[in-house]
């Protein structure tokens, strides 16, 4: 369980979210709160639930990158869904309960690989023998002679064998990396697919599940068909290792940490959950009635239930969701009262304007230009930006939020592709492999678009 203290918490989102205050605090406590838990005796830690968060603000003021940078700091599961991609029980969609499926997924995928990571060396060593029995194969005993167990070694080739010798051999050839280009002979599964039902499940995505679980049944009625096909050795080596590492995981325990982790540290980040509110005077039928059944079929998930899934029973009460929307035409308030319950932190981001837009440019650790000017280095050129080409890059895309449709800090990624759109083209064939961007250069490629609004509407 994470251990940083709010200030903490705040100052590694410091490092890739500019502003925001209320909102990087909001989640800090949040995430506090769950270590807190965590060192409450039994049986009243139960009965602590998590404090969901609702994030109001505009498009583009970093309401999604605070919470995947959240679950990034905590190790967590984390899953972004759409609350409009839902639809009430009984309707063709996606049903709710299938996002805490695809939580436990991302769950065990994460447990799976520390646990792979746990038994690398090992399957290394494993995936060696295995390799070194396709490159020297043991020679089997003479006619009516059976080698007693006892003798055998490991990897079952007989003790004091006359191949041990060239075996080694083969083996240090293995290490130094000289049989690489070597053509083995192996074994490969061949992956059975559903065509119908993949399908099916393409256009309702409900059968997602059904798919997943039909796989599992029909690959255990029948075996798995295999193919031998040639390969080098460096690439066959990998297959082995990772072949070994799976032999070597432990899946039951894998599904039951994964479980585990789900239930007590899981992160849902709800996106335009403002997209589900029935609108003020809502008709009381129609889409307003389908909204509203969405909301009652979400409630009973962050309230707390249990869902059932092809690994087990999950627990969602200590599920920490976090909720978001712009509310632009209608306001929290217009969720069902249940629901608006289960959200007790409300915060506020604000706008974003041209000094917020000149830091997001220059300060994060992932700032654009840094990438920008990165990128420009796999071809060998050495791009750098004045001061007042920044300052003209922030103004220019505060102005056309202003003019046109706000779209936040996502604009900055139009402007800057606008910007260096010649360069990037050109940057291949460039003799010339310094390149400066002035305020000239920035006026040059962007004033005479920001100016029409009717182009900017359609380029920038």
């Amino acid at each position: 369980m994470n251990t940083l203290t709010p200030k903490q918490t705040v100052a590694e989102l410091d490092r890739y979210i500019i502003g925001q205050d209320a909102a990087k605090k909001s989640v800090a406590i949040a995430l506090r709160n769950r270590w807190r838990r965590q060192q409450v005796p039994m049986p009243l830690r139960e009965e602590i639930a998590p404090k969901n968060i609702i994030m109001i603000g505009p498009t583009g003021v970093g309401k999604t990158e605070i919470a995947r940078r959240l679950a990034s700091l905590a190790q967590s599961p984390f899953l972004k869904v759409e609350a409009s991609k839902f639809t009430e029980v009984g309707y063709v969609g996606r049903d709710v309960e299938s996002m805490i499926r695809d939580l436990l997924d991302l769950a065990i995928n994460m447990v799976r690989e520390e646990a792979r990571e746990e038994v690398t060396q090992k399957a290394a060593e494993q995936a060696e023998e295995r390799m070194l029995d396709l490159l020297v194969p043991p020679r089997p005993a003479p006619l009516g002679q059976v080698t007693p167990m006892a003798e055998r070694s490991e990897d079952g080739s007989r003790a004091g064998d006359l191949s041990d010798s060239t075996r080694e051999k083969f083996r240090q050839m293995l290490r130094d990396g000289k049989l690489d280009a070597k053509q083995v002979e192996m074994e490969l599964d061949q992956s059975q697919s559903m065509p119908m039902l993949e399908i099916l499940s393409h256009g309702n995505s409900g059968l997602d599940d059904m798919e997943s679980g039909l796989k599992d049944v029909f690959g255990k009625m029948f075996p798995k068909k295999t193919q031998r096909q040639q390969m080098l050795v460096k690439d066959a080596m990998e297959v082995l290792k990772k072949r070994e590492a799976e032999r070597l995981i432990d899946m039951e325990s894998v599904t039951r940490l994964a479980i585990q982790r789900t239930e007590q540290s899981g992160i849902i980040f709800l996106d335009e959950i403002d997209k589900i509110a029935s609108r003020q005077g809502g008709s009381g039928h129609g889409p307003e009635v389908s909204r509203e059944g969405v909301q009652r079929d979400l409630l009973p998930i962050v309230e707390g239930s249990t869902v059932t899934t092809k690994h087990g029973m999950v627990k969602t009460d200590h599920i920490l969701f976090i909720a978001s929307g712009a509310f632009h035409l209608c306001k929290p308030s217009d969720l069902v009262p249940e629901l608006q319950g289960r959200f007790p932190i409300r915060v506020e981001l604000n706008p974003l304007g041209e000094e917020e837009f000149y830091r997001i440019l220059t300060e994060p650790q992932n700032a654009l230009i840094k990438q920008y000017i990165a990128l420009m280095a796999t071809e060998g050129i050495a791009l750098e930006f004045a001061e007042d080409a920044i300052r003209g890059m922030a103004r220019i895309a505060a102005t056309v939020n202003r003019k046109t449709e706000n779209i936040g800090a996502r604009r900055l990624h139009t402007i800057m592709e606008r910007l260096l759109e010649e360069l990037s083209f050109d940057a291949t064939d460039r003799e010339e492999k310094k390149f400066l961007v002035t305020a000239e250069y920035v006026k040059k490629q962007l004033q005479d678009i920001s100016e029409d609004e009717d182009l900017s509407r359609f380029i920038l």
